[in-house]
C-alpha cells in the first residue's frame, strides 16, 4: 500500500457515497479502497483516522471495513479493525455513517464484526436518541439488516414486553452490545408509532468525536528537511509557515529548516512554494501561504486548519514515515468497549411474543 498516495486521496477526493433508489452504492473509488484494504488491512483502516481525511472518505473506509471478511486475520488485527470501525462511527458525520450502513444492506454484506458495529452505532451512539428521532426508518432498516429481520423483530417484541436478559436476548442481541441498559429502550424507540406524517427532526450538527487535531504520540525519529521562502509575501503567509515549522518540529525533532534554497542529501524535502517561494505546479492552487511540495505531490496551504493534516502527509514521504504514522494513528484508538459476559456465537431467528410491533414502511432517506 502506497501510504502517501492513499493519504493524499483520502484528504482531497471529496465526492459523496450515494445510494440510487433500488441500485447498488455508488462510489467512484471503491476499487482503490478494496485494493488498499486487501494489501494492508490495519494500515489502511488506521489512515481513516488521520487528520484532514474528508468525511465521505471516512465513511468509505468504514464501509470497506464492514463489507470485507476478516477470515484468516489474527485476533490482534481483528481487534484493531473493530476498534477503528467503532471510532469511525463516532468520528464521521452521523448522516454519512447511516448512508454507509444502508449501503451494507444493498451489498448484502454482513459478518459478526459488521453486526456488532452496526448495533453499537444504532443503539449506543452518543446521539442515538436524536438520530432515532431523525432517521428512525433508516436505522430500523440497519438494525434489521444486522440481526436479520425476523430476529430483530423478535428481539423488539420481547423488549417491548419487558424482557431485559432472557437467554434469547443474550444470544441474539445483548452479546453484541457494550451498554445494554442504554440500548434496550432504543430498540423499542425504533419501532415506536410516530403518526402518519411525523415532523422531521434534524440530525446532530457534527460528529461527537473530531479527529482533525494534531497526531500525537512518539516522535518520528528520522530526518525531514523543510524549505521555506526567504521572504514570504505577507504576514499571514509568514505566520502559516511558522505554524507548519513548529508543528513539524513537534512531531520530528530532527527537522532541518532551510530558507530560499534546497537541501541536497536530505531524505525528504518539503518545499513551501508560492508566496515568493517559487512557482506553483499545475495541480494545486496556492492559498494564503502557498503550497507544500513533497516529491511530485503538492498540497495547498490556505490557513492554520491545514497544518495538522500536512504534518503526517509530509512525514509519510520520509523513510520509515508510513510506519511512524500508522503507530501514531493506532494511539488514537480507544480501549475496546467491554462486551457483555458470555459473548458467544449463536444463531439468530424469529421468536413469538405477546406484544405486536409494526413499523410504518417509508422510503429510507
Amino acid at each position: 500500500m502506497d501510504t502517501p498516495t492513499l493519504l493524499t486521496h483520502l484528504q482531497t477526493h471529496d465526492r459523496p457515497l450515494t445510494l440510487p433508489r433500488g441500485g447498488v452504492p455508488r462510489w467512484d473509488d471503491a476499487a482503490l479502497h478494496a485494493a488498499a484494504r486487501a494489501a494492508a488491512p490495519e494500515p489502511y483502516a488506521l489512515l481513516g483516522l488521520a487528520p484532514g481525511v474528508l468525511p465521505w472518505q471516512r465513511a468509505r473506509v468504514l464501509l470497506q471495513l464492514l463489507t470485507a471478511s476478516q477470515a484468516g486475520l489474527p485476533d490482534p488485527a481483528r481487534a484493531t479493525l473493530a476498534a477503528t470501525a467503532h471510532l469511525l462511527t463516532r468520528a464521521a458525520p452521523p448522516g454519512h455513517v447511516i448512508t454507509a450502513l444502508l449501503a451494507l444492506r444493498r451489498l448484502r454484506a454482513n459478518h459478526k464484526h459488521t453486526t456488532r458495529a452496526v448495533l453499537r452505532f444504532v443503539l449506543e451512539h452518543p446521539d442515538a436518541d436524536a438520530l432515532i428521532a431523525a432517521r428512525r426508518s433508516a436505522l430500523a432498516d440497519c438494525f434489521e439488516h444486522a440481526l436479520g429481520t425476523a430476529t430483530a423483530r423478535g428481539c423488539a417484541r420481547r423488549v417491548a414486553a419487558g424482557d431485559t436478559g432472557s437467554d434469547y436476548l443474550r444470544r441474539r442481541l445483548l452479546r453484541f452490545l457494550a451498554d445494554p441498559d442504554a440500548a434496550l429502550p432504543r430498540v423499542t424507540a425504533l419501532y415506536a408509532e410516530t403518526g402518519a406524517h411525523p415532523a422531521p427532526a434534524p440530525l446532530p450538527d457534527a460528529a461527537p468525536l473530531p479527529l482533525d487535531g494534531p497526531v500525537t504520540g512518539p516522535p518520528y525519529d528520522g530526518a525531514v528537511a523543510l524549505v521555506l521562502p526567504a521572504r514570504p509575501a505577507t504576514p499571514h503567509a509568514r505566520a502559516l509557515h511558522t505554524a507548519l515549522q513548529n508543528a513539524l518540529a513537534a512531531a520530528c525533532p530532527r527537522l532541518r529548516v532551510h530558507t530560499g534554497h534546497g537541501a541536497p542529501g536530505e531524505p525528504v524535502v518539503a518545499v513551501v512554494a508560492g508566496e515568493t517561494g517559487g512557482e506553483l505546479a499545475g495541480g494545486a492552487a496556492g492559498g494564503g501561504g502557498g503550497a507544500v511540495r513533497c516529491g511530485g505531490a503538492e498540497r495547498a496551504l490556505h490557513g492554520p486548519g491545514d497544518v495538522p493534516a500536512l504534518v503526517p502527509w509530509i512525514i509519510a514521504h520520509a523513510p520509515g514515515g508510513p510506519g511512524w504514522l500508522h503507530r501514531a494513528l493506532r494511539a488514537r484508538l480507544p480501549e475496546p468497549p467491554p462486551g457483555p459476559a458470555g459473548d458467544r456465537a449463536g444463531d439468530g431467528g424469529a421468536d413469538g411474543g405477546r406484544a405486536v410491533l409494526t413499523r410504518p414502511r417509508r422510503p429510507s432517506p
